[in-house]
């Protein structure tokens, strides 16, 4: 039986995020919604289900996958 205790699930380190950061976040969010909410919108007729993401979580998703790739380079 393998003992799992010493080597579990790692936290992320918590990182704080600079205002340049935030203002870049906040832009790219406000952008993303009118195309997230589009989408949501295909899915919910597509699946005929309102059990999915609304659309402020895709865009708060989509701003906080695109935003730290405009700081990593």
């Amino acid at each position: 039986m393998a003992d799992f205790t010493s080597d579990g699930p790692r936290a992320r380190p918590h990182t704080r995020r600079s205002a340049e950061f935030m203002f870049y976040f906040g832009l790219i969010f406000v952008m993303a919604i009118p195309f997230a909410t589009v989408g949501w919108l295909i899915d919910v007729v597509r699946r005929q289900t309102l059990l999915l993401h609304g659309p402020l979580a895709r865009a708060w998703a989509e701003a906080d996958r695109i935003t730290p790739l405009i700081f990593s380079a």
